[in-house]
């Protein structure tokens, strides 16, 4: 009688959410990690996907959209659906892929993209959009889930592509130390611009005054009045508003911006923990009077002008002229911590989990 063919699986520790529903900021009680899960170490027969190793994972503001019902105009579109209960969580990271079913991916590829809170990720077959193989490893891998992957991107797209600078132009940058704020301050320092940044700690206007180069830096948090406080580091006005936070702060930014200015929207973080209805702005009429542009984008629009990015970015990353900072918490039970804490501003720059080397 032939022996029957075992099947052989590995654990496969994973991070998933609770409840369907959470209220207010997010806590790490409304996450798990489980390591009771398994998964089988290759691709099934005639599966498109990929199979991955994380390396590292990526905690990103927009994953507190995801932890709520969404209204089917937005749920299970290629941008926005909810996180399923008893899953892994999903964000942007970094793999390395073990085995695939994809013509496009072989074993030992390095990758980023869409991956899931775990492991291991038996990923669908890959879009354009959702997984990128990475040709370029003489700079720190962990820079595929930041600088050089989605929050890059973004970040040159809303400035160069959204914003369009000129010499000389005022740029105001809310949530600047964060992982596209800091980014977009040193692309205007490098346009010739002049740059301030605001942040929720001394610490991290220390960070952006003097390790990534801003021209000055508040923190917003001892601040009674931000109306008062932009006048007095744009006494002539705001030429350029990079926008993460949504609420007061846009407001008092739309009272000193200048004729003719942009605003690029790519988040308002302050509006994300809200369970109704957002919360209105006030004085859009300043949009009317002084000809201003604001203008909301993601950077999945702009992922045809990836390559051009990367030949931008990576002589200045290569040559210093751009630094990049990193909080890394380390492995996947470190995970809830590390995403709860983003809600929280206890980190100093892109926060990552970083799960295992390749």
């Amino acid at each position: 009688m032939a022996e029957e063919e075992v099947e052989v699986k590995v654990r496969n520790k994973q991070v998933i959410l609770k409840k369907h529903v959470v209220e207010g900021f997010p806590k790490e009680e409304d996450f798990q990690v489980i390591s009771s899960a398994s998964i089988e170490p290759k691709v099934p027969d005639g599966y498109g996907g990929v199979l991955v190793k994380n390396l590292y994972l990526s905690c990103d503001p927009f994953q507190r959209i995801h932890m709520r019902p969404l209204p089917p105009s937005l749920n299970n579109s290629s941008t926005f659906r909810s996180f399923s209960i008893g899953s892994p969580l999903f964000g942007y990271g970094v793999a390395q892929v073990l085995d695939s079913g994809h013509p496009e991916f072989k074993q030992g590829d390095l990758v980023w993209g869409i991956t899931t809170w775990e492991e291991y990720s038996l990923l669908p077959s890959p879009r354009p959009e959702t997984l990128i193989k990475i040709l370029h490893t003489d700079v720190p891998l962990s820079y595929y889930a930041g600088i050089l992957g989605m929050p890059g991107l973004t970040a040159y797209a809303g400035f160069y592509k959204v914003c369009n600078p000129k010499r000389g132009e005022k740029v105001f940058i809310s949530a600047a130390s964060g992982a596209i704020g800091q980014l977009v301050g040193q692309f205007a320092k490098l346009s010739g611009c002049f740059v301030v940044g605001s942040c929720g700690s001394n610490e991290k206007v220390e960070l952006l005054k003097r390790r990534l180069g801003f021209d000055d830096a508040f923190n917003y948090k001892e601040e009674q009045d931000l109306d008062a406080t932009l006048k007095r580091y744009f006494p002539q006005g705001i030429d350029i508003y990079f926008e993460n936070v949504g609420g007061k702060t846009l407001e008092a930014v739309l009272l000193n911006m200048r004729q003719f200015g942009r605003i690029a929207v790519c988040g308002m973080i302050s509006q994300y923990n809200n369970l109704g209805e957002e919360q209105g702005v006030k004085k859009l009429m300043q949009l009317v009077s002084k000809s201003v542009r604001m203008e909301g984008f993601t950077f999945l629009h702009h992922l045809p002008n990836y390559n051009e990015y990367l030949d931008l970015v990576l002589p200045y990353i290569r040559q210093g002229k751009i630094v990049y900072a990193e909080d890394i918490a380390q492995g996947l039970d470190s995970a809830p911590s590390a995403l709860v804490g983003l809600f929280a501003g206890r980190n100093v720059g892109k926060q990552l989990i970083h799960l295992s080397d390749n």
